[in-house]
This record gives structure tokens, sequence and C-alpha cells, in this order.
């Protein structure tokens, strides 16, 4: 079940490459996040060490937490991945000048996973391509 998605990242980038990662959480934030209080519209992803780290993800304190369980609501937190398709991702990304954008938050069994997606940058006459592509779609819709 998708709990949080970056709208934004379709319209920003070109999504070349998705994958799913899961996510290091502490104290009440799966709570937290189970609700939904959770919003990944200005995160990002870096590689650091040769680890997987989402930076500015914001997750709401839980309200009926108690003091040993809060948190910084934007902290940095560590995703989990497999070496290999770390340095996999590592090699692409100093290659061909990509980056990592995180596309969702969703549960998975009883899990919370993060999907990541290796995408390179839009510039300003793709976006306005997009959305040309986008009113001629709806207007068809409307005339159906």
């Amino acid at each position: 079940m998708v709990i949080a998605r970056n709208k934004k990242a379709n319209f920003d980038y070109f999504i070349l490459d998705k994958f799913e990662c899961g996510i290091e959480l502490v104290g009440t934030e799966v709570k937290s996040i189970r609700e939904g209080k959770v919003s990944i519209k200005e995160s990002y992803v870096k590689i650091l060490k040769q680890e997987l780290f989402i930076l500015n993800m914001h997750i709401k304190a839980y309200d009926f937490g108690n003091i040993n369980n809060k948190y910084s609501e934007t902290r940095t937190r560590k995703l989990l991945m497999h070496r290999k398709e770390i340095n996999k991702l590592k090699e692409k990304i100093q290659e061909k000048g990509l980056t990592l954008v995180p596309l969702s938050v969703y549960t998975s069994r009883k899990y919370i996973k993060v999907e990541i997606a290796l995408a390179r940058g839009k510039k300003n006459y793709d976006k306005r391509e997009t959305l040309k592509q986008k009113a001629i779609k709806l207007e068809l819709r409307q005339k159906n």
C-alpha cells in the first residue's frame, strides 16, 4: 500500500530505472509513517561511504510517543540495499551525470520500503513538452 508519493519527480526527471530499498527507522517513526504522516517532496538520495542515505525526508513526530521517542523530523536516514547494487548505482551516477530520486514510500507486508529511481534531470523545454502532452490527453478524454 502506497503511503507517500513524489509526484514532482516524474515532472522534473526522466526516470531510467527503479529500485526498492528498505529504510532504517528508530522509535515511533514506523507508527507515524503508517498513519501517513510522511513527506518525500523535497527529499533526495545520496551515496556516502558506500552506503545509501535519504536526506530531508520529513516524518512527523508520533503524537502518542513519550520523551524517549523524540527524534529530528528531517534527519538523515539510512537506506538498506545490497552492497553490489550500491556500487553499480555509484558507477552509473559518476559516468552519466545521473541522480537518485525517491519516488514513493509504501508498505510491503510488515516492512516499510522506499522506491528510488535512477533519473536524469529535464530541461525547461522538456517540461513544457510534458505539459503539452498532458493537456492533449486531457482534451481527448473530455471529448470521449
